[in-house]
C-alpha cells in the first residue's frame, strides 16, 4: 500500500449515518530514480562545460569589485568612503602595532597584515561595510601556536625586545653538504605565524570550493559571543605583564589563565616602575576618552583618534626621556620601511600546526560571515557566504607569503567604518593607502614606543567584550539555554583552553538541541468549540475531547535517540500500556481456562485473544490502570514531526501493532510529504488494504472517519459528538 492509497480526506461533512467518502489525492510523479552514473555525468556536464556567458559569470562572481565598481556613484559615495577609510586607517596604525604583541610578532608584521587584507578583501569580498584586518581573538590563537613552536624549537625565553627579521644566518649542513637557513627567535616566530596563516587560508578556500559556507550556522551568536568574551579575559591577562614591565614567558597548555597570574604574582617584585607609571597614565587618558567617544558616537561625525595621540606623545616622551636605556623599559625597536621579498611558508611545520589552523580558520570565517550578514541586513543587500569564504581565505593565503598573520573581520573597526559614512569597499582601498604611507615613511619613528603603551591600547579595546558580563541577567531571563551556552563557552575558553572553549561550546549547543528532542512529551489534544481546530488540553481552556477517540501530538522528530521516550510518553499519556494489558489478559485467560469464551466475555468484557484472527472478534473497551475506559482509537497528529529515521518508522509500527493486539486502532494525521515518503520506504504501509492504515490530512477527517467506521451511534449523533 502506498501513501497515494492511504492519504485520505473526507469529502462530505454531513450525511446522517452515511459513511464519509475519502478524497484521494494523487502525489506528483517524481519519475524514475536516476543512477549514480547519470547523476555524476549531469553534474560534471553542468560544472565542467564552459561558455562565454558562464565564464563571465564566474569571473564576476569571483571578483565582486568588477560588478559594483563600474556602477560607483562618485559624487554621492566618495566623500563617505574617503572619510571612513582615512579614520579606520588612522585607528589601524596603533592597533596593528599593538596586536602584534598578541601574535608574538614584530610590529611591522601587524602593519603588513592590515595593509594586504584591506586590498584583497576589497577585490574579493561581497560586504560593503566590514573592515577586515587584525582581530584580537585570532591574534591570541596565532600567538599561542607561535609560543608553543618557539618552546619546542628551543627558544625558551622572550627576547628583550622586538628584533630585526633580517637576522637569518646561512649554516652549512653537517656531513651532507646541504645548505639550510637558521633563524633567530623573531625570524622563527614569523615563520610559524605565516605557516599557520597559510594553512588556515587553504582550509577556508577548500571549504569555499566544496560549498560548505553553511557551517557558520552551527556557530550560534551565544557561542561566538561567549568564545570572544572568554578569549578577551585571556588577552587581558596576557597583557598584564607588559603593563608591569615583566619579562616572563607565555605559559602553554591548559589553564594558562591561572599559570599567567601565578607567574605575574611571583614576579611582582621585578616590576618596572617606568612601565607601570606609563601604563597608569595611558589608562587614565584612554579609558575616559574612549568612553566619551562611545557616549557621543551619535553626535560625532567620526571618533576622535585618541589612541594615535597617545602613541605619538608616548613615543616622544620615551625617546627624549631615554626610557629604554635609562630605565630598562621595553620598546618596539627597529621597524623597517618598505616590504620584504615574498617567502614560502615552512612546509615542515604544517603537520605541527594543521589542527590549530583549522580552528583558527573556522573562527575567522564564522566571525566574518556573521558581521557581513548583520550589516547586509541592516543596509538591505545580500552577501554570499561561500564567496566570503574565498575572500577571507585569500586574505590569509596571499599575505602569508609576505610574513603576515591571520585576519578576519573586526566588529569595532567595522562599526567605526559604518558610522563614518562608508558606502563601498573603496574605503578599504583608502585605508590601505594610509597604511602604505606608514610602511614607507613613518614606521621607523615608532622605535621608542613602549610595549606597555601597546598593551594599554589592547586592554582598552576589550571594553566591548567585557561589557557582556553586565548582560548575563538579561540573557538568562530571555533564554536560559542560550545563556548557559554562553557561560560554558566563556568559562572553558578563559579558564581551561581557548581552542577547547570553541569545541566545548559547539558540543554543548548540539547537546542542547538534542536535549530539547529528548524532553519533548506527547500532548493530548482537544477540539475547540464550533471549530475543527485541535490544541493541547494542558495549554488552553474550553477544549473538548471525543468519547472513545484520543488525539495526541508529539512535538519533535522521532529518531533513534528518542524512540523509546516517544513510546513511553505516548503509552503514559494514553493511560494504557498495550504490552502490559496483553500480559494481564493472558494471565487472566490462564486462570479461566475451565470457563468457555462466552463466560470470559461476560465477566471480563474483553475479546477472545486466543483466536488467530482478531479482526472478527468483538472489539470492546479496554480498561486503563486507573479503572477508566480506555480509548477505542488513537489519532497521532504528525504535523510537528519534522522527520523520521528507520528507528522512528519501526517504533510507529510497534505502537500500531501493540495497540491493535488489544483492540485499539491507531491512525496518523497531518503527515508531511517527507514523513510519508519515509513511512513508505520503511514499509509502514502493509500490502493488504486495511482501514486502520489510512493517513489523514486533517485531525477532523480522522476523527469523523473513525466515528463513522467504528462507533455505533444513532443518526445525527456523530455530528453532536464531533
Amino acid at each position: 500500500m502506498t501513501p497515494d492509497d492511504t492519504c485520505c480526506v473526507t469529502a462530505e461533512d454531513g450525511g446522517e449515518g452515511d459513511h464519509l467518502q475519502p478524497l484521494l489525492l494523487e502525489r506528483v510523479d517524481k519519475g524514475p530514480e536516476k543512477s549514480c552514473q547519470t547523476v555524476l555525468r549531469q553534474r560534471l556536464k553542468k560544472h565542467c562545460t564552459c561558455t562565454s556567458k558562464k565564464a563571465k559569470s564566474k569571473v564576476l562572481g569571483f571578483f565582486p569589485i568588477l560588478k559594483w565598481l563600474p556602477k560607483y556613484q562618485l559624487k554621492d559615495w566618495i566623500l563617505g568612503d574617503a572619510m571612513s577609510g582615512l579614520i579606520v586607517g588612522i585607528l589601524l596604525v596603533p592597533q596593528s602595532i599593538a596586536y602584534s604583541l598578541l601574535a608574538s610578532q614584530d610590529p611591522i608584521y601587524g602593519l603588513y597584515t592590515s595593509f594586504f587584507s584591506s586590498i584583497i578583501y576589497a577585490l574579493l569580498g561581497t560586504s560593503r561595510h566590514i573592515s577586515v584586518g587584525i582581530f584580537g581573538v585570532l591574534c591570541l590563537l596565532v600567538g599561542q601556536v607561535v609560543d608553543r613552536e618557539l618552546a619546542l624549537a628551543g627558544y625558551l625565553t622572550e627576547s628583550g625586545g622586538f628584533s630585526d627579521n633580517n637576522s637569518a644566518v646561512l649554516l652549512a649542513g653537517q656531513g651532507n653538504g646541504s645548505v639550510e637557513w637558521a633563524c633567530d627567535r623573531s625570524c622563527y616566530a614569523i615563520t610559524v605565524g605565516a605557516t599557520v596563516t597559510f594553512t588556515a587560508g587553504v582550509y577556508q578556500v577548500l571549504m569555499g570550493l566544496f560549498q560548505v559556507g553553511f557551517v557558520s550556522v552551527y556557530l550560534s551568536d551565544s557561542l561566538l559571543s561567549g568564545f570572544a568574551t572568554g578569549a578577551s579575559l585571556t588577552i587581558l591577562t596576557s597583557q598584564i605583564k607588559y603593563l608591569l614591565g615583566l619579562k616572563i614567558p607565555r605559559p602553554q597548555g591548559w589553564f594558562t589563565l591561572f599559570k599567567t597570574w601565578y607567574g605575574i604574582l611571583t614576579n611582582l617584585g621585578n616590576t618596572n616602575i617606568c612601565d607601570l607609571v606609563t601604563s597608569l597614565v595611558c589608562l587614565l587618558v584612554l579609558v575616559p576618552t574612549k568612553e566619551l567617544n562611545y557616549r557621543f558616537k551619535s553626535k560625532l561625525k567620526a571618533p576622535i583618534p585618541f589612541e594615535l595621540f597617545v602613541v605619538i606623545i608616548a613615543t616622544l616622551a620615551s625617546h627624549f626621556g631615554k626610557f629604554n636605556t635609562e630605565y630598562g623599559s621595553s620598546v618596539a625597536g627597529d621597524i623597517p620601511t618598505g616590504f620584504l621579498p615574498p617567502q614560502l611558508p615552512s612546509w615542515s611545520l604544517i603537520p605541527n600546526v594543521a589542527v590549530d589552523a583549522f580552528s583558527i580558520a573556522i573562527v575567522g570565517f564564522a566571525i566574518t560571515v556573521s558581521l557581513s550578514e548583520m550589516f547586509a541586513k541592516k543596509h538591505g543587500y545580500a552577501v554570499d557566504a561561500n564567496q566570503e569564504m574565498y575572500a577571507i581565505g585569500f586574505c590569509n593565503i596571499l599575505p602569508s607569503f609576505f610574513r603576515c598573520f591571520t585576519t578576519s573581520a573586526a566588529l569595532t573597526k567595522t562599526l567605526v567604518k559604518e558610522s563614518t559614512g562608508c558606502q563601498t569597499q573603496v574605503s578599504g582601498l583608502i585605508t590601505a593607502l594610509v597604511l602604505l604611507l606608514v610602511l614607507l615613511v613613518i614606521a621607523p619613528l615608532f622605535f621608542s614606543l613602549q610595549k606597555c603603551v601597546l598593551a594599554v591600547i589592547i586592554v582598552v579595546n576589550l571594553r566591548g567584550a567585557l561589557r557582556k558580563f553586565m548582560d548575563i541577567p538579561r540573557m538568562w531571563r530571555s533564554n536560559p539555554v542560550d545563556a548557559s551556552i554562553w557561560l560554558v563557552t566563556m568559562l572553558t575558553s578563559s579558564l581551561v583552553n581557548t581552542e577547547l572553549g570553541l569545541l566545548v561550546g559547539l558540543l554543548v549547543s548540539a547537546f542542547c538541541v538534542l536535549g530539547r528532542t529528548q524532553q519533548a512529551q506527547v500532548r493530548e489534544l482537544g477540539r475547540a468549540k464550533n471549530r475543527e481546530h485541535y490544541e493541547a488540553l494542558s495549554s488552553y481552556r474550553g477544549l473538548h475531547t471525543h468519547p472513545g477517540v484520543a488525539v495526541f501530538r508529539y512535538d519533535a522528530p522521532i529518531y533513534y535517540a528518542n524512540q523509546s521516550l516517544f513510546k513511553k510518553s505516548l503509552y503514559g499519556r494514553v493511560g494504557l500500556d498495550p504490552v502490559k494489558e496483553r500480559l494481564r489478559r493472558l494471565k487472566f485467560e490462564k486462570k479461566q481456562t475451565k470457563n468457555n469464551n462466552k463466560e470470559l466475555e461476560e465477566v471480563v468484557g474483553v475479546p477472545d485473544m486466543s483466536e488467530k484472527d482478531g479482526a472478527d472478534a468483538t472489539v470492546t473497551v479496554s480498561v486503563t490502570p486507573d479503572g477508566k475506559p480506555g480509548p477505542r482509537s488513537v489519532v497521532l497528529d504528525c504535523s510537528a514531526i519534522l522527520f523520521l529515521d528507520t528507528a522512528g518508522v519501526n517504533v510507529l509500527k510497534e505502537v500500531r501493532k501493540d495497540y491493535r493486539d488489544v483492540g485499539v486502532k491507531v491512525v496518523l494525521a497531518q503527515c508531511s510529504t517527507s514523513v510519508l515518503d519515509t513511512l513508505e520506504r520503511g514499509g509502514y504501509f502493509p500490502d493488504e488494504k486495511d482501514d486502520g492504515d489510512k493517513v489523514f490530512f486533517t485531525i477532523a477527517d480522522a476523527v469523523h472517519y473513525i466515528y463513522v467506521q467504528n462507533v455505533p451511534v444513532s443518526n445525527g449523533d456523530c455530528e453532536a459528538k464531533c
